[in-house]
Parts: C-alpha cells; sequence; structure tokens
C-alpha cells in the first residue's frame, strides 16, 4: 500500500515537478474516488433524518423495553431501507488514507547515514527519487514539506511564519465546510453547546497539523476546497426545490424537536408533585423559633433542686 501512494506521487511528480503539486493531486485522486461515496452517504443520512419523527414515537413508545424498541427500528430501518451507518463510511475509508500518505512522506524524506535523503518505497530510477536523493529539504513554495511546523516555528519563529499561515488557512477551510454542514443538518438531541462543539472540532484538527509533515497540510488543505466544492454541490442537489429530499429532512428534524421539547414538559409536568387547591401549606420546620417559649408538652424535663422541692424533708429522702 505505502508503495502504490508512493508511486502515486512519483507519477504527478513527473507531470507538474513540484512536490507541493503532486500530493494536491492524490488529494484530488482520492476525493474522485470517494465523491459517490459521499454523495451516496450524504442521501442515506437525510433518510434517517425524515424517520426522525417514527423513530422519536417508538422511543416513547417503547422507552421501557430495550430488546422491542431494537427490533421495531430496525423494522423501521428495512422497511424504508436506510442503513444507519453509511453516513461514516466516508470517514471510515479516509483513515487508511491517511496512514498510507502518513508513512509515504515518512518515506520520501527518510535521512540516510550522511544526514541526507534516501527515498523509500519509490524505484531508484524515478525523477522524484533522483530529485530527493541526497538532499536535505523538501522544497516546495519555499516550505520543506517533511519538515513538521511545531520544529520549523520552535527553531525560527519567523521562518515559521509561513508555516503558521498554512495551518491557519487550513483551519479556515474547515470551518468554512463545518459551517455549510451545520447550516443545513440540526440534530433533535443536540445542544446548541454540542453543535458549536461539532462545529469547531475540525479547526482544533486542523491546528493538530503542526505536529505533522506540511506536506499532509499541504494534501488535508487541498481536500478541504474540494469538500467545499463538494457541499455546494450538495446543496443545489438535495436541497435545491421545497419537494427535495433534503427539505423534508429539514421538516422532520423540526418535528422531532418539537416533540423532543414536549416530551421533556411532559416529563418535568409529571414529575411536580400534585397539590390541591386551597390546601393549607404545612411547614417543615422542626426547631422551635429562637427566643420564644417551648410548648409545654414538648417542654424538655429538667431536674429540680432539692431546695425547691415541696415541704422541708431531709435532703435524699423523699416528702411526704
Amino acid at each position: 500500500m505505502f508503495q502504490a501512494g508512493a508511486w502515486l506521487v512519483s507519477q504527478y511528480y513527473s507531470l507538474v515537478h513540484s512536490y507541493a503539486g503532486a500530493i494536491a493531486l492524490v488529494a484530488v485522486t482520492i476525493m474522485i474516488i470517494l465523491t459517490p461515496l459521499t454523495l451516496k452517504s450524504t442521501k442515506g443520512m437525510l433518510e434517517m433524518q425524515r424517520l426522525q419523527p417514527e423513530m422519536r414515537r417508538l422511543q416513547q413508545a417503547y422507552r421501557n423495553d430495550r430488546q422491542k424498541l431494537n427490533e421495531e427500528m430496525m423494522k423501521l430501518y428495512q422497511e424504508h431501507k436506510v442503513n444507519p451507518l453509511s453516513s461514516c463510511l466516508p470517514l471510515l475509508a479516509q483513515m487508511p488514507v491517511f496512514i498510507i500518505m502518513f508513512r509515504v512522506l515518512h518515506g520520501l524524506s527518510r535521512l540516510g547515514s550522511d544526514g541526507t535523503f534516501n527515498p523509500g518505497y519509490i524505484s531508484k530510477t524515478s525523477e522524484l527519487y533522483r530529485s530527493l536523493d541526497g538532499r536535505k529539504e523538501m522544497l516546495s513554495f519555499g516550505l520543506d514539506l517533511a519538515s513538521r511546523p511545531a520544529v520549523i516555528m520552535g527553531n525560527d519563529f519567523v521562518k515559521g511564519i509561513p508555516y503558521a499561515l498554512l495551518v491557519v488557512v487550513l483551519a479556515g477551510l474547515y470551518f468554512v465546510q463545518q459551517r455549510m454542514i451545520a447550516s443545513r443538518t440540526v440534530s433533535p438531541t443536540m445542544s446548541a453547546t454540542q453543535a458549536k462543539i461539532m462545529q469547531y472540532l475540525p479547526v482544533a484538527f486542523a491546528i493538530f497539523q503542526v505536529f505533522l509533515p506540511t506536506g499532509l497540510v499541504v494534501y488535508y488543505a487541498t481536500q478541504a476546497i474540494i469538500r467545499i466544492a463538494q457541499q455546494w454541490y450538495i446543496t443545489r442537489r438535495f436541497y435545491g426545490g421545497d419537494n427535495s429530499i433534503g427539505r423534508q429532512a429539514q421538516a422532520a428534524s423540526a418535528t422531532a424537536r418539537e416533540m423532543a421539547k414536549d416530551d421533556k414538559a411532559n416529563k418535568k409536568k409529571a414529575d411536580e408533585p400534585a397539590k390541591e387547591p386551597g390546601a393549607p401549606i404545612v411547614s417543615k420546620r422542626v426547631t422551635p423559633p429562637k427566643n420564644k417559649p417551648t410548648p409545654s408538652g414538648n417542654r424538655p424535663s429538667r431536674p429540680i433542686p432539692p431546695s425547691k422541692r415541696g415541704g422541708g424533708g431531709a435532703p435524699g429522702r423523699p416528702n411526704k
């Protein structure tokens, strides 16, 4: 797998003679391959959203029977031919690609005993190998794609500014992409705080890129640009008309949110203790107020000194 990824980088480098250009073209190729899967998963996610009111009713009807609820959910999915895991497929497909690209960039910038590159995973007769062999940097547009932005900024902050700007650009692209998704999709069970976390989570992932090779930042920035174009196309295709699947999913989500609010209000009302009109309010105070005499029935018994007892009997003897 690593040799296949390095071969693809090598082929694109022979066309554009640029390390960044070759990595970007690999990202474009991967996104083209994954686009049909992304569109299919988006449609499946919208079909799931259309079922949210029905799912909410089932959750209320079988909230005390988890096994029956799961059975009814599976029947609902089978009836509407919906796969609840379809939206996870593009993410799962990209994880192996990330590992492959990470290892390929490390292999291409592998250092030999003399402290220079000794590229791995590619043929020694390839143009990419000859370009990297014996060098110490993988320079493209003034950036060393084999180095980590955090290391560059730690050694020389001024030299690391372009690397930091590249990471900031990646974070901005992720933010725009996530805003496009969030503007269309609202979960009935997700609070405003959770929605904000989901919106800014990709930005945090972009900041994490400072610890990875700069070539990966170029790879992800290219993918982010293509994803923004994908989201624009998805908006036009699935949300174009009032009867589109996207509009139906939004309406179903709104209905499910109202149902969730009603269920929460009914539960709160049921938990409140019932009060009869005109019933006296009984104080729960058990200690007597200060500076007020204690009722005689509740007055604690105290020992009476012998001098205050009736009669003049001798001490220690009971009076007659």
